[in-house]
């Protein structure tokens, strides 16, 4: 059985929003005597409202995060994930004890690195080399380790040539790869990285996926990871946490969690769509269905996609693309119109769509685009057959049936 390295009970942390304090010094005394000396609850935290940013509240007290409880294991690589207010950067300034939680406590076994914010855990006067030996000072590692690993961290980095110039004078992007160098190579048990990497390019980004993954498989260490790339989430973690507005909203195994968010999170999670307005334009789409109303559908079954028009269309184009939970075209069919019509279907074929969820775009146009629908009709594809459950991995959108010659 794996061990717990990472346990998190009741944990808490609420900001005050608007001015700082409690506008009298008397007020702000007797808070403190109440809740650092008799230990009683503070009476301003009980008017605290959730972290939802959509809605204006009345209370100065925002809870960042409520009541949040998990257990992370040795080992495991895995995903916060969730809208931007969430909660997961607060989380990780907890985890990495940049701040303290209001209520509930942290219970850690081993040594953090942190990649949080650009600039975070650097010192700007110093150069690229003598951060590194800061850096590793600070995990508790002796400078005969750090050397060890330096020539690996620079080589790593890709900003050897610029390694002894302080580092207030490179890039975010060679802040980032030098930071993430340092806080990848040294030996800590857990590694913490914030959505930072997206400053990095894509190549980069790419080169660090890699080494957490290595991390995590192969060496056994823990890594937390925040990111708004759900690609990136699936292929390297195998455990998730879904924060919405401060709370934990859904936790487990990262397809699941990633499938549930982008799910629940699509503005029209739904097999339908209808214009809520009156257009009389030529060519306008009044609406797009999935027949039936399934918003479920088995592998086995085809997908019949009903479009209707505001007004009767002749010769112009109507296209459908398809689209995987990431927003990735998956293909697109497009068919002319040339006599007088209100609405057609499209059938998608039985047993091409594999085990996912689904969305749709929809066009009119000729030689320019009359109207255009984004992210469309939300569906499932279910029960993929038995020959393609024994894949654990990822085997694509669509299965096509290729003609096999023995050669």
């Amino acid at each position: 059985m794996a061990e717990t390295i990472i346990k998190v009970e009741d944990l808490s942390k609420a900001y005050q929003i608007g001015q700082i304090g409690s506008r009298t010094l008397s007020k702000d005394i007797d808070r403190f005597w109440q809740t650092k000396i008799l230990g009683k609850e503070d009476p301003f935290l009980k008017i605290g409202e959730t972290n939802d940013r959509s809605v204006k509240g009345t209370s100065t007290i925002v809870w960042s995060l409520k009541d949040i409880n998990f257990e992370v294991n040795q080992g495991d690589a895995v995903g916060i994930i969730g809208k931007n207010g969430a909660g997961k950067s607060t989380l990780l300034k907890l985890l990495s004890r940049v701040t303290s939680p209001t209520t509930g406590q942290i219970k850690v076994k081993g040594r953090i690195a942190s990649l949080l914010e650009v600039g975070t855990g650097f010192h700007p006067e110093l150069s690229g080399r003598e951060n590194i030996y800061l850096n590793g000072a600070i995990l508790g590692m002796r400078k005969k380790e750090i050397t060890r690993k330096l020539d690996e961290i620079i080589d790593f980095s890709g900003v050897d040539r610029y390694i002894d110039t302080p580092v207030k004078r490179y890039s975010s992007g060679m802040y980032v790869r030098l930071a993430f160098a340092v806080a990848a190579h040294l030996e800590s048990e857990i590694l913490i990285v914030d959505e930072v990497l997206a400053v990095g390019d894509a190549e980069f980004q790419k080169k660090c996926l890699g080494k957490m993954g290595d991390i995590s498989k192969g060496e056994g260490r823990t890594v937390l990871f925040v990111s708004h790339n759900m690609a990136a989430v699936k292929s390297l973690c195998n455990t998730g946490i879904l924060l919405e507005n401060g709370m934990l909203k859904h936790s487990g195994k990262v397809n699941d969690l990633v499938e549930f968010y982008l799910n629940h999170s699509s503005k029209n999670a739904s097999s339908k769509y209808f214009r809520n307005k009156d257009s009389k334009k030529i060519n306008d789409i009044f609406s797009v269905q999935i027949l039936d109303d399934k918003a479920f559908i088995s592998h086995k079954q085809s997908v019949k996609i009903e479009v209707k028009f505001s007004t009767p269309i002749e010769n112009c184009n109507v296209g459908i693309a398809l689209l995987n939970y990431n927003k990735t075209k998956i293909f697109t069919t497009v068919h002319k119109i040339e006599k007088p019509t209100t609405g057609l279907i499209c059938e998608i074929p039985s047993g091409l769509l594999l085990k996912g969820s689904y969305s749709l775009d929809v066009a009119t146009f000729n030689e320019v685009i009359y109207d255009y629908l984004n992210d469309i009709c939300f569906f499932q594809v279910e029960d993929v057959e038995n020959d393609y459950k024994i894949y654990s991995g990822n085997i694509g959108d669509i299965k096509i049936d290729c003609k096999w010659l023995e050669s």
